[in-house]
């Protein structure tokens, strides 16, 4: 009965860990431009100096799924929802680069535009505005700033977002959200690309289907619990046999 138990041992295992993805997502539902994590199981022969018959369960998170989420009208003159396979370029603290599609940008009282905290990229380095100007951001990605008390037609560029396109398949997840890219050069500006302005995109987490993966993961983890206890009591009802013979 050992492989029963082994095998039940390790999707009982795999199935803590897909719960632990999917708490994940469902603790993502209202994030800004989330994409849930996917996760897979396979069955993983053991190999060594035993039976064939003896396997594991592994447990793997191949990618996100990079379906769309719903886009939001904020009418936030610097909220901007990018469109498939966009991304906006934030600095990171070492000088690097990595890339959001969360387009909640902020602009602090120096005029530093910023995103959860992490410098917004423009041409050739951090995007910065003047110091309490009315922003607007351009369908291409544009900045343009009006100052308080100037006259309409006195609009000034200011600069232009970094946007890059790449498949999600194409970048690395982080633990602090952000994409990365897979081989960690930073990736070029795509000048074909056009963002919605005034508008978010929300996540693309069903906080109903999470639930149910959730109910899912945890009965799986049940049933495979049972079927380590039962080919326990087996083995120690076999014990009992061959002491008595």
């Amino acid at each position: 009965m050992d492989h029963v138990i082994y095998t039940a041992m390790s999707a009982a295992n795999g199935a803590l860990n897909r719960q632990a993805v999917t708490a994940g997502n469902l603790a993502n539902s209202s994030t800004t431009g989330f994409r849930a994590q996917l996760s897979a199981f396979r069955a993983v022969p053991v190999e060594g100096d035993t039976l064939q018959t003896r396997t594991l369960v592994v447990e793997s998170t191949p990618g996100h799924d990079a379906t769309p989420g719903p886009v939001m009208r904020t009418g936030r003159s610097l909220d901007v929802a990018m469109p498939q396979d966009g991304w906006l370029a934030v600095m990171l603290p070492d000088g690097t680069e990595a890339y959001t599609r969360n387009g909640a940008i902020e602009s602090d009282s120096q005029g530093t535009l910023s995103v959860t905290g992490r410098p917004l990229m423009g041409e050739g380095g951090p995007l910065v505005a003047p110091p309490q100007a009315n922003l607007t951001i351009a369908p291409d990605g544009t900045v343009s700033a009006l100052g308080a008390g100037d006259d309409p037609s006195a609009v000034t560029p200011v600069g232009r977002l970094k946007m890059v396109s790449a498949p999600m398949n194409a970048l690395r997840h982080g633990d602090d959200g952000l994409f990365y890219p897979a081989n960690g050069n930073p990736l070029a500006r795509a000048d074909g690309l056009r963002l919605e302005a005034e508008s978010l995109e929300g996540s693309n987490v069903s906080p109903v289907k999470a639930m149910t993966e959730m109910i899912a993961s945890s009965r799986g983890f049940e049933m495979n619990m049972k079927v380590i206890r039962t080919a326990d009591e087996n083995d120690q009802k076999a014990n009992q046999l061959l002491s008595v013979s």
